[in-house]
């Protein structure tokens, strides 16, 4: 089987993801393999089921003609198939995912504490993909680093946000940037020195989504108290 889809990193995972959602793929389902079945014998039935081994230059007739696409994405046991609109097995409620598919302008896919969707720009213009903390995650993140702040070093409190889990898309920059906030406004009412923009991360690790030997760097960038 040639077609790639096993992701070997959750950063891997949504950058492979987010890749898809901007280029059309708005329509999803996700699950778990069970813990009885393989996950690559998911990915064989998977492949087979929907066709996916398939050529960029025969999708890219399909699209013409009106009929979808379809591409299928796993990281451990979690998986998501994501389609283009248009005509496809996909859509059929008898053979395929029929009712249970969603689409990402109006829900968010889920996993490992981000959540990715579709959105609409500020003017209403163009679609853009956004991936950011989802909310559970979110709250847990910003009630413990607040609760170091009123405690810790600054240096200390650095190191802890090097160690924070997701990468720095747009909207998690400033999800960041908000937490950063309420730390410094908890440390200043104790008389402390603020914790610098600098200490947080801007940049994102880009991997190979389905390298044999994922980025250890990336990967290792969860704190252990706060993975998802």
């Amino acid at each position: 089987m040639r077609y790639r889809c096993e992701a070997t990193s959750v950063v891997g995972f949504i950058q492979q993801l987010v890749n898809y959602v901007t280029n059309g793929y708005i329509y999803f389902v996700m699950g778990t393999v069970p813990k009885r079945k393989e996950p690559h014998e998911l990915d064989r039935k998977m492949v087979e089921k929907y066709d996916l081994d398939i050529r960029e230059w025969t999708r890219a007739r399909r699209k013409k003609a009106g009929r979808a696409n379809v591409q299928y994405l796993r990281h451990g046991r979690f998986f998501v198939l994501v389609a283009t609109p248009g005509e496809h097995l996909f859509f059929c409620e008898e053979n395929g995912e029929g009712k249970l598919f969603r689409d990402a302008r109006r829900h968010s896919i889920k996993f490992a504490g981000y959540s990715v969707s579709r959105r609409r720009s500020h003017d209403g213009s163009s679609w853009h993909t956004h991936v950011r903390i989802d909310r559970r995650a979110y709250a847990e993140l910003k009630a413990y680093l607040v609760g170091l702040a009123r405690k810790r070093t600054v240096e200390n409190l650095a190191r802890e946000l090097r160690l924070v889990q997701f990468e720095p898309y747009a909207p998690i920059r400033r999800q960041l940037l908000n937490i950063l906030r309420a730390m410094n406004r908890e440390r200043k009412s104790r008389g402390f020195e603020p914790v610098p923009t600098s200490a947080l991360r801007f940049r994102r690790h880009v991997v190979k989504p389905f390298d044999a030997k994922p980025n250890q760097a990336a990967d290792s960038s969860a704190s252990p108290r706060m993975s998802a």
